[in-house]
Formats: C-alpha cells, structure tokens, sequence
C-alpha cells in the first residue's frame, strides 16, 4: 500500500515495537492493540496546516498513514466550528463553539475514521488480498458510514446492529447497498452475533479491531486548531465505545509532537447515567472501566456498557487533566432541543450529552471563567428526531 513520508508502521502499545506495515491484518493477534505511528521530526507544522486548495480532512495527510491521493473520501471533514454566544454566557467562560460533526456524509463524526479504514482495506484488496465481506458491530451510525464508504470502494459489507438502532441508520445502511443484521436486545448482542452468523473469515472493522477508525477522528483535534489558531481549553466529547475520545486525543497529542501546540487542552467525556462506565472509573480512579451491568439509555450510541476503547477514555481524561461527567437522559435531550432552538445546530441525542455535560460541569465550579470551551456534536440531529420529539411531547408540546 502507498504510504505517506512520515508513516513509520503500526506500533505495539504494549510493547512498543513498530511493525513496518500499514496492514493490521498481517501482525499477529499475541501482539494486541496497535496504531499508526510517524516519524514527528519530519513533519512541519506549517506544512501540516497549509491546506492550500485541499478541504476536508485529507488535507492533513502529512499525519495520516495514506496520501490524499489514494484516500475513499467523500470529504468528510472541514466541519463547522460555530461560535454560540448564549451558550458562553449561560456556562460563564469565554466562548463556547459547537463543533458539528453532523455535516459529514452520513452525518457522523464515525465518517472520518471509516474514510481511512476504508482506504486502508482498498489498498490490501488492490494486492489480491480477499477483504470480503467487511462487518462490524454498531448502534447504528458505524453500520451505516460503513455501508456508505464499502459501496465507494465496491466491498460487500455487514453490519450487525440491535433492534433498537434507530431507523434511518437501518434504512440509510440499506440504501447505501450494505448488507444489515438486526439483533434482537443490545448493542453487546449485536457484537457477539457477528461471529455467530457470519460463517466466514471477513475483515473487522469494529473500533479498535482496525487502529484506523480513531486516527481518522483525530484530525478533529488538527481542525480546532487551525480554526482557532490556538487550541481549545476544554473540550467535551460525547463518550460511548472511546474512539472518539482516543482519537481527539492523539491528535492533540500529536500536535504536541510535532511542536504546533504547547499543551494539550482538557478533555471531558460526557456519558448518560443510565450507561457511564468510563464516568465511573475515573471517578474510582480505575486504568479501566469495568463492565456496566445494567445499561439504560435512550441515547443508543452511547449505550456502551463495555466499551472497546474505555482504557483508552479514561487516558485521554487523566492524562489531559480532564474530566467525566455523566448526565440523565432528560438533561441530554432538553441540551439537543436548546441547541436547537437557540444556536439554529441540529444536534442529536448523542451530541446533546455534549452541552448537558457542559452544564454540568458549570454547575460543580470546573471552569475559572475565561476558558474558551468546545462542544462535540458527534452526529446530525436527523438520525433520532423521533426521540428528540418525543421528548417535547413528553412536556405536553
């Protein structure tokens, strides 16, 4: 596969060791979690952030481990970073910004990941290789970025996902011509179905089976700062399986590397009590969440009660000096609607954790006053509206 100049390989976390591939399939399962690793002395800031012509994310590909030119994209990225004055004086810092990772193709921050996950199976299909099928395990939103990105690149995919996935996820993964599982229960189902159903080998692109999903989610961190020119005090992350997080936080980290960024800004994972296993260990003081035995949200992406990346989480709140915070599911639908009603943002039942989160925070005293703060709306308000008006039909509007 074509590599970028930086791209060094796939680096054990375990070990340390740096295998010389961009193909996980090759390194051994003993060796466990890898993820991309770059040569950081060879990348210039300024390069990094001279887009020229080139939108979307790819334009950072002097961080990412394939060139722009063989990238599956749909630009996805160069997402609004929309600045909400009513919110910063409710909140009592600075500024607040919205970032709306709703404006990607199928409306989710997911699309950035799959974009370079996809690109790196295309590269392993183009020696020979036989990928199919793709499959992963999903609320909803990864099933259906997966079935968008497959069908570019002409890959038969399966997701597997509960029956309570929300309906355009189930409608839109068929219509981008993926193949779907509905799994009677929850998301937990979901994932131990794909090797009871799927009689083959296939190619996993679960988060975290493939080290590319979150290294795509991290040029959300490179966006803020170039957007803002400096990078953000705090910023709240909406946290189910942990790969948002981890990947926000090894872009900040990475931008600390190459020296474009002094520090990285503190990061906050926003959970719904009814499922908030990465809330409760950094609240224990855990390396790791522990299972979350009785999972109950409305908010189905966020109800992840074992989650893939959950060590991963609570490093990005710990290291950054962050924090977790978890919030019912009344605050995080009424936070969608406000954002809605008064900041014109269609945000989601999952980026509503984001400002309830928020709120939260303000009211335990976390901010000093003159924090710029950003808020991660991680998917696009059309993929639950039954919820969010439910939620007003609820309060009898």
């Amino acid at each position: 596969m074509e590599t970028t100049e930086a791209f060094r390989g796939l680096e054990s976390r375990s070990s340390g060791r740096v295998h010389e591939t961009a193909d996980p399939t090759g390194i051994p399962d003993e060796v466990g979690r890898v993820e991309p690793t770059y040569d950081y002395d060879a990348v210039d800031p300024a390069d990094l952030f001279a887009s020229g012509s080139r939108d979307g994310h790819w334009r950072f590909d002097a961080l990412l481990p394939f060139p722009a030119s063989h990238a599956r994209s749909a630009s996805e990225g160069s997402t609004p970073l929309v600045p909400t004055e009513r919110l910063a004086e409710e909140l009592g810092v600075d500024a607040v910004y919205v970032k709306d990772e709703g404006r990607n193709p199928t409306g989710t921050v997911i699309d950035r990941g799959m974009s370079v996950a996809m690109t790196a199976v295309a590269g392993v299909a183009a020696t020979g290789a036989d990928v199919e099928p793709l499959a992963c395990a999903s609320p909803g939103n990864a099933g259906q970025s997966m079935a968008a990105y497959a069908g570019r690149a002409d890959l038969r995919s399966y997701a597997f996902v509960p029956s309570r996935c929300a309906f355009s996820n189930k409608a839109m993964t068929n219509v981008h011509g993926g193949d779907m599982r509905v799994v009677g229960g929850r998301f937990p189902d979901a994932a131990a179905a794909v090797d009871e159903q799927l009689a083959t080998e296939y190619t996993d692109l679960n988060e975290f089976a493939t080290p590319y999903r979150h290294e795509g989610i991290k040029t959300v961190a490179f966006e803020l700062v170039g957007d803002l020119e400096t990078p953000p005090d705090v910023v709240v992350v909406p946290t189910g399986t942990g790969e948002v997080l981890a990947g926000v936080y090894k872009g900040f980290v990475e931008l600390t590397r190459i020296g474009a960024i002094e520090s990285v800004p503190r990061l906050v994972a926003a959970q719904p009590s009814g499922c908030a296993p990465v809330v409760a260990a950094v609240d224990r003081g855990r390396d790791e969440p522990e299972p979350w035995s009785t999972p109950d949200t409305i908010c189905g992406e966020l109800e992840i009660p074992d989650p893939a990346g959950g060590a991963a989480a609570v490093e990005a709140v710990t290291e950054s000096g962050g924090d977790a915070v978890a919030v019912d599911d009344d605050d995080i639908l009424a936070s969608a609607v406000a954002v809605a009603q008064n900041e014109v943002i269609e945000v989601g039942a999952t980026g509503g954790a984001a400002p309830a989160g928020a709120w939260a925070l303000a009211e335990d005293g976390f901010f000093d006053g003159d924090e710029t703060v950003v808020l991660l709306n991680s998917d696009a308000g059309l993929k639950t509206p039954d919820v969010l008006r439910s939620h007003l039909m609820g309060q009898g509007i």
